[in-house]
């Protein structure tokens, strides 16, 4: 079974942002940082060399037998979009993506090109949902 890539390391978040070219792309990205800070009242730490967790989990696959620890809620800076991590899946939120304005969800993730493109204070009840629900979820499951 392969061993998973995306692992909690010691990266510098800061760091990390602040190598990310397009102005507009860091400026949304710090504030998500502080908007996921204030949400889980946690530091967040580098997962693997692009995503930016908060919180952890330790899951099992139904499916196979792999299992390890997992963010509870995070986000990425990707090429295309920026990518916020929302557990245990979007399904679960749908009224709120509704509310949310322009953005693409697949899974877990949600997809949005700019913060101006959504309302930022359903994007901060969305996670804090979220949050709040996969802590009991991983709860109930120790």
């Amino acid at each position: 079974m392969a061993e998973i890539k995306t692992k909690k390391n010691e990266a510098s978040v800061e760091a990390f942002l602040q190598t990310i070219k397009e102005e507009g792309k860091r400026k949304d990205c710090e504030i998500i940082l502080k908007m996921m800070k204030q949400v889980t009242k946690q530091e967040p730490k580098m997962w693997g060399t692009s995503i930016v967790g908060f919180g952890s989990y330790h899951y099992k696959s139904e499916r196979s037998k792999q299992e390890g620890d997992w963010f509870i809620t995070g986000f990425s800076p990707r090429k295309q979009n920026l990518t916020i991590y929302i557990m245990p899946g979007i399904d679960y939120y749908k009224d709120l993506v509704k509310q949310l304005g322009k953005c693409k969800t697949s899974v877990s993730c949600l997809y949005i090109n700019k913060l101006a493109d959504v309302d930022i204070a359903v994007l901060k009840q969305l996670i804090t949902t979220a949050y709040k629900r996969m802590k009991e979820i991983a709860k109930e499951k120790k």
